[in-house]
């Protein structure tokens, strides 16, 4: 394939799909769609390596969307398979942006809500569903997803469904499909277990890989901070969100907890309108979050690892790592949230001392080192309360110990057993003790001469 820029029209896809290309404003092909795009035409599986906010969602709904064409029978051809409720809804939107000028049938399944008005879209007639694994497989096992004539099945994100545990339910799907098909794998990381499912999932594959796996996207300025407690991440969190350049941000926390807490501190202090999304909020209230953030009217985002697939916004100014992932690959897919279609973001993490040796690991996926910040002289930085401290302790000692597994510890030291403080009283008693003792065993011993 020649250097030279290319246009959606080099891949010969039919005037409707190119009239929705257009109205959504893309002009020129990404690198994964200038790739892939042709493979998945040509009928080949395709492995798909690249760092989110590069288009790789388009990137295989584009042939899916030319090799099912029109609305056909009842039951779906084309299945897609993605991690979470979030991505689902995610590509369901580009699917449905993409086949405006068909009439095609997209149906989107997840779980957090009832069933009944799925099941009704599917017993409609579908051509595509999306969906995530947990929810086909109940629809399917209640007969009301037939799956004889799935020609097409993709992947996205396999690198997380393999964090989730999602294997199992994979390889179910795979045994109640056809055999026969075209199958797409997509994932921004290629860690030995994508690797595996690769295998055992594509034949022949082709590979197309932009970057190099967990890279992360050029168009992101990345900053760290070394940063002693939690009170003192708060204060740089209202530093950073008082700039007049941070228009619209994500804020990733690694608990709940820990979400409601920074919603709370923002809200109070009302550096903008926030909002805040986690496992215990509700399905209807994380949608409706996210598309007041998506339509701007709201500033700051706070959220945990559950929104950092599938939450598709533009022009995010910045990405703000409140707490180091422990899943080192979703520090890609946090950051990939901002400097998304090659515009610039800034992707900031700040690091207590239980976690530098995370974030050293995460370096070491990326391959670089994230330049490191002085905390502002205007930031008041407090002192790390004593419970705090324990909690970094215990987490080091930890870390210590998984590389050194005779490394006792701070909380694992054996302490000598104290001598016991005898008075005159209880040596006098033991002095006692023994010479009774004596004068038994004396006696038994002439007892048994005398015999």
């Amino acid at each position: 394939m020649s250097n030279e820029t290319l246009g959606f029209e080099t891949f010969k896809l039919n005037k409707q799909l190119l009239n929705a290309v257009a109205d959504a404003g893309y002009t020129t092909p990404t690198a994964i769609q200038e790739k892939s795009i042709p493979l998945a035409l040509a009928g080949h599986d395709v492995l798909g390596i690249a760092q989110t906010g590069t288009g790789k969602t388009a990137a295989y709904i584009l042939p899916l969307l030319m090799k099912v064409k029109y609305a056909q029978g009842m039951h779906a051809r084309a299945l897609v398979l993605a991690p979470t409720r979030e991505l689902v809804m995610q590509i369901e939107e580009v699917a449905r942006q993409m086949a405006a000028y068909t009439d095609l049938r997209v149906v989107s399944l997840y779980g957090g809500l009832g069933p009944k008005t799925q099941i009704e879209q599917i017993e409609a007639g579908v051509d595509i569903i999306i969906s995530t694994t947990g929810r086909f497989l109940d629809l399917y096992r209640k007969s009301h997803i037939f799956t004889r004539h799935i020609k097409t099945m993709i992947l996205d994100e396999a690198d997380k469904m393999m964090d989730m545990g999602f294997m199992p339910q994979i390889r179910n799907i795979l045994e109640v499909i056809p055999v026969k098909r075209q199958n797409l794998l997509f994932s921004a990381t290629f860690s030995p277990r994508v690797e595996g499912l690769a295998a055992e999932f594509l034949e022949f594959p082709e590979r197309v890989e932009v970057t190099p796996s967990a890279t992360t996207a050029e168009t992101i300025d990345q900053i760290k901070y070394q940063v002693p407690n939690f009170r003192t991440k708060l204060n740089l969190l209202a530093f950073w969100l008082a700039k007049e350049e941070v228009s619209k941000a994500i804020i990733f926390t690694r608990s709940r907890k820990n979400a409601e807490e920074v919603f709370h501190f923002v809200d109070k202090r009302k550096l903008g309108h926030t909002r805040v999304i986690h496992a215990n909020k509700g399905q209807n209230t994380r949608i409706h979050s996210m598309e007041l953030f998506k339509g701007g009217e709201v500033d700051f985002l706070v959220a945990t690892d559950v929104a950092a697939r599938g939450l598709d916004v533009s022009l995010v100014s910045h990405v703000i790592n409140f707490d180091v992932p422990l899943i080192y690959e979703d520090y890609v897919h946090r950051i990939g949230r901002t400097g998304r279609a090659e515009n610039d973001g800034v992707a900031i993490t700040f690091i207590n001392p239980a976690e530098e040796w995370h974030f050293e690991k995460i370096e070491e996926l990326i391959r670089m080192k994230v330049e490191e910040n002085p905390i502002p002289e205007e930031i008041l930085i407090t002192e790390t309360p004593f419970a705090e401290k324990q909690i970094y302790d215990r987490e080091m000692d930890r870390r210590k110990q998984k590389d050194d597994p005779n490394y006792q510890g701070a909380f694992h030291e054996k302490k000598e057993k104290p001598k016991k403080n005898i008075g005159k009283g209880e040596k006098t008693k033991a002095r006692k003790h023994r010479a009774k003792k004596n004068r038994n065993q004396l006696k038994t011993k002439n007892r048994k001469k005398k015999n």
